[in-house]
């Protein structure tokens, strides 16, 4: 019997200190220790990237302890009521040290007003949720699986597609951070990114940009030719080329003949966007033609025409040396400029995510998706379903695949404009200055949205930034 009662001691000592270690717990930003007891309240539902809706009924607000002390003392001495805090805390604490009466048939222990604890958890200030990821990040990076686990769970409670900028950025760097995890990043990175890019071409100004300059530079270097032929590496639905030949149209002297080659994986491929661009040229009278070719090697040139090759937003996706032996982004360049073009025009995202190691490459991309997203958040409301469907079909299925891929399977690799220039010139290409007019025209394009924009001319190129931060770059190449 004395030994029964010794044993029973030795166990609710160290069931007491155990407690203890749970209250301190209870003061770490991961609480989870309530999570391990079964109740009659239900979480709420961490709404994922296929899951969540419009409307904003997934939205979800986690507000866990911020930097508390680790002694449990001082935690319980910072609560709204001490007093009864220190009641309810003897609740638990006789629950968790008597005996096994407290449990019902089904092993569930019944705690005292479990909606107080709640209450007390959410009455302490929130993390900042882009510390939060940052620390998700390193965990990940470091292989630190049990938090990284922790760190899941708590940003979960905190990111939303319908919050503000950060939490709908979050929720997709979240996703990511799983899918790294799980190695699931290049299934979810196949979407269906052309049928939503008309949308953020509208919203945001970053298309425009990209494709005035790069039109502008064009039609300033075939301004005296009579036959133009355009290679486009992604023309995209083909609004690039819209104002290009509605500005020759009005050319004095009459617009030459355009010729538009499209490349695509299919022949077929473009044949919506080639009707298109011919109904327009016929509008305004242009001689125009369409074609669809393969690959580069299939382009052929004609006798007395002018060749333009256009980078817009493409080359970011070829694989370069710390890839792949071919090296295919250098290799494709080496090959434009045996074709003697007159013009050649980049327009890249100003981002350094190509070679980067996984966790300074996590903090590029969070900076620089979370000035895009602040962009966005100016023009469509929060619960715009447009917005939600143009932010997970565009921009996260590029978070994802930055932060979650890794060799082959990494298909976004961004690089600042520096590194383009040095593969220019060893290619040997030699800049091109861009024309003064088209800085004035992307300034009045400017106007019709939010003055936080910024437009600057650099070294040759033109940038455009959010506030403080440059988010695409244009220039030309000769």
């Amino acid at each position: 019997m004395q030994a029964s009662e010794d044993n029973r001691s030795v166990i609710s000592n160290a069931f007491y200190s155990q407690s203890l270690v749970e209250i301190d717990e209870f003061c770490n930003p991961q609480f989870q220790f309530l999570d391990k007891f079964h109740y009659g309240t239900k979480s709420e539902p961490y709404c994922t990237l296929e899951s969540s809706s419009a409307n904003g009924s997934c939205t979800t607000m986690y507000y866990s302890p911020s930097t508390l002390s680790s002694s449990h003392q001082e935690c319980l001495s910072n609560s709204p009521d001490d007093s009864d805090f220190r009641n309810k805390l003897r609740q638990l604490e006789t629950v968790m040290l008597g005996d096994n009466s407290d449990f019902d048939e089904s092993g569930v222990i019944e705690l005292p007003d479990i909606e107080f604890w709640q209450e007390m958890v959410s009455g302490y200030p929130k993390r900042d949720l882009k510390q939060v990821l940052i620390g998700c990040a390193k965990a990940v990076s470091n292989n630190d699986l049990l938090n990284a686990r922790l760190l899941i769970s708590e940003l979960r409670q905190m990111v939303s597609v319908a919050g503000e900028p950060i939490q709908r950025l979050g929720a997709y760097m979240l996703e990511g951070l799983v899918a790294r995890l799980s190695a699931s990043g290049s299934t979810i990175y196949k979407s269906e990114y052309a049928l939503n890019t008309h949308l953020l071409y509208e919203i945001c100004p970053y298309f425009k940009f990209g494709y005035m300059s790069a039109n502008g530079a064009i039609a300033e270097a075939m301004k005296c030719e009579k036959r133009v032929h355009i290679v486009d590496f992604r023309i995209g639905h083909g609004s690039q080329w819209v104002p290009l030949i509605q500005a020759f149209a009005k050319r004095p002297g009459g617009p030459p003949h355009i010729r538009i080659t499209g490349l695509h994986d299919s022949p077929n491929g473009l044949s919506k966007e080639g009707k298109r661009l011919c109904k327009v040229a016929k509008t305004y009278n242009v001689p125009f033609e369409f074609h669809t070719e393969v690959g580069l090697e299939s382009v052929r040139a004609r006798p007395g025409e002018s060749l333009a090759v256009n980078f817009a937003f493409v080359l970011h996706q070829m694989p370069d040396e710390s890839v792949s032996t071919r090296n295919h982004r250098d290799r494709v360049l080496r090959l434009v400029k045996s074709m003697r073009p007159k013009i050649v025009t980049l327009v890249e995202q100003e981002s350094n995510t190509n070679t980067a190691p996984f966790y300074p490459r996590f903090l590029e991309a969070l900076d620089y998706y979370n000035a895009m997203f602040e962009s966005i958040d100016i023009t469509l409301p929060r619960d715009h379903k447009e917005r939600i469907n143009v932010e997970q079909h565009c921009l996260a299925r590029e978070v994802v695949n930055i932060i979650a891929c890794e060799g082959n399977e990494r298909v976004e690799r961004h690089e600042l404009l520096g590194k383009w220039k040095l593969r220019f010139s060893m290619a040997g290409f030699s800049p091109c200055a861009m024309s003064p007019l088209v800085n004035g025209t992307i300034k009045r394009l400017l106007k019709n949205y939010s003055e936080r924009y910024r437009l600057e001319e650099r070294d040759g190129a033109l940038y455009l930034g959010w506030m403080n931060r440059d988010l695409v770059a244009s220039c030309a190449w000769k």
